[in-house]
């Protein structure tokens, strides 16, 4: 399977602290790759690099064969990079709706937003994903942490571009709603996607994942196919930092 992103040598340190320390990662179309560590190992510091979010100190970012320095939230978006960060990025001022179609407002009349046609899509969606919330024009500054996630879940999956990233994407949901997500998600490689999976629940990796890369302190410390191992061992690389 061709490789759609590759990362080489990427740092990022702010102020003393080092979050990444040339740190490789490699995607490939087609899989799920998960990207799992102890809390502080620069996973999420990493996505947001790739993401456009954060530009890297040093290091390089090969997407669809081309070389980039770093990337903008724009050429990121341009490349087909998307991205549900785990503190969602939603805005608390508008409805589910908007938030739903957030940064992809259907227009009507070339300059006016298609509120209807946004609650009834934002609807549909919903109900796709088994998602509970009554009414689509509640702010989301009124909805559980769990709706929430929802909603950014359903904003990521709404359009599926060729490369995917998902940051604890199921941390806040109940047992039906995850289910639902991690089906969709595992259906997304069957269109050939590239997807990123981070999550600490390592039986979810294992039900998900084709590949896991390991990072401890900055850095990759193993990268493998999860059948050749199981949660229990990689746990035990988690907890010894790669050192085994």
């Amino acid at each position: 399977m061709a490789v759609v992103v590759d990362m080489h040598g990427i740092k990022k340190s702010f102020g003393h602290v080092t979050a990444l320390d040339g740190m490789d990662f490699s995607v490939r179309a087609g899989e799920i790759t998960a990207l799992v560590g102890d809390n502080g190992c620069g996973k999420t510091t990493l996505m947001k690099i790739l993401g456009g979010v954060l530009q890297p100190d040093a290091g390089e970012i090969v997407i669809g064969g081309k070389s980039f320095a770093s990337l903008s939230v724009h050429q990121a978006k341009e490349l087909g990079v998307t991205v549900m960060f785990q503190d969602l990025a939603l805005d608390p001022t508008r409805d589910t709706a908007g938030n739903v179609f957030l940064g992809r407002e259907p227009l009507k009349a070339r300059f006016w937003l298609d509120k209807r046609r946004m609650r009834e899509d934002a609807r549909a969606l919903l109900e796709r994903f088994s998602i509970k919330i009554d009414d689509v024009e509640t702010p989301v500054a009124y909805l559980s942490g769990g709706q929430r996630q929802s909603v950014a879940l359903a904003r990521a999956l709404q359009h599926k571009t060729p490369i995917m990233v998902f940051d604890e994407p199921t941390s806040a949901m109940g047992v039906a709603e995850t289910a639902k997500i991690l089906g969709e998600i595992r259906r997304l490689k069957d269109d050939g996607i590239a997807v990123i999976l981070i999550s600490h629940n390592l039986f979810h990796v294992f039900d998900l994942a084709d590949r896991v890369t390991v990072m401890a302190l900055g850095r990759q410390v193993a990268t493998f196919d999860t059948k050749e191992s199981s949660p229990e061992a990689l746990h035990q690389l988690i907890v010894a930092g790669g050192v085994v």
